[in-house]
């Protein structure tokens, strides 16, 4: 068995020797063929080319499919990328507009607070809103503007459309205003047109009352309320709201500002108050004592003087 084998590749070994020569004597021809640069030759590579390969549109019909399938796979991952770029610029526009959008209201806000007719004698300082410190009970707001700015305590404060309420309390940089929403607010009011003087007050909702009206019957929903200035708490013919009639029946009013989305306050430089020269026009309750100033002290003397003869 062994002889037998050994005989086999006896006649196989010089069989391959044989072909791998032929093959390798072929694939020279070819190459030189492919080489030579002359007319023959190139007729005969194009006659040879012209034969061979639309024979061959059967095998490259994958390798094109493999290619096209490739192509379509990179149109595919460059599309896609796209498509993330575009998500990324879409959310970048989106913050963008969100920014602008909040700029058109603070443009918008603070053109309403320019465009407010105040008496000319009036000057103003104009802050930001910076927190809520009230609560359910106390309704107040915090401006950055306070004493180094000049704000003093009682000072008007207006949004873009009406008033808002009054400075309670001032710190060096900071200020704490009192909404005419608050309890403890309490302002003289003139109901147009009916002339009609009462008291706003406020009860920690969003209508005030409408209090110590002279005659109910003149005033009607939608009569606008100003300020009277009486007291000289507050300049007068300031804008607070309309009236308005709850369920109950009693007359309250629909403030003009937006107590809600407060951003940007005018603080308004009251007018000095005149100060008090004659008493003797006060009328108070009787055994209460009347301070009078130096001035009008040094005046009466010779009155009373000249009343004891």
């Amino acid at each position: 068995m062994a002889k037998t084998g050994t005989n086999s590749e006896d006649y196989t070994r010089p069989i391959r020797r044989l072909l791998i020569g032929i093959l390798a004597l072929c694939l020279f021809a070819v190459f030189l063929v492919w080489r030579i640069d002359s007319p023959r030759v190139e007729r005969f590579r194009m006659a040879v080319i012209d034969r061979v390969i639309p024979g061959f549109d059967w095998a490259m019909a994958p390798v094109t499919a493999s290619v096209n399938i490739l192509r379509d796979f990179q149109s595919y991952s460059r599309v896609y990328q796209q498509n993330q770029d575009l998500r990324r610029e879409l959310q970048q526009m989106r913050a963008w507009k969100e920014a602008a959008l909040q700029l058109e209201q603070e443009n918008a806000k603070l053109l309403d607070l320019n465009n407010v007719r105040l008496d000319p004698r009036l000057t103003k300082v104009t802050g930001v809103v910076m927190a809520d410190s009230g609560s359910p009970f106390r309704q107040s707001v915090l401006l950055n503007v306070g004493a180094r700015d000049g704000i003093r305590d009682g000072w008007a404060t207006m949004d873009g459309a009406g008033l808002v309420g009054r400075i309670s309390g001032v710190g060096q940089e900071i200020s704490r205003v009192i909404l005419v929403t608050d309890s403890n607010s309490r302002v003289p009011v003139t109901i147009q047109p009916s002339g009609q003087r009462a008291i706003l007050q406020g009860d920690n909702s969003a209508a005030p009352l409408i209090e110590f009206l002279e005659n109910p019957d003149l005033v009607r929903p939608g009569d606008q309320v100003m300020t009277s200035g009486d007291g000289d708490v507050f300049p007068d013919n300031l804008l607070i709201g309309r009236i308005a009639a709850d369920p109950s029946g009693r007359m309250r009013t629909r403030l003009a500002a937006d107590l809600e989305r407060l951003e940007f306050l005018r603080v308004l430089r009251s007018l000095p108050i005149a100060p008090l020269t004659d008493p003797g026009g006060l009328i108070l309750p009787e055994g209460e004592a009347v301070r009078v100033a130096p001035d009008a002290a040094d005046a009466a003397a010779p009155l009373a003087e000249a009343g004891d003869d």
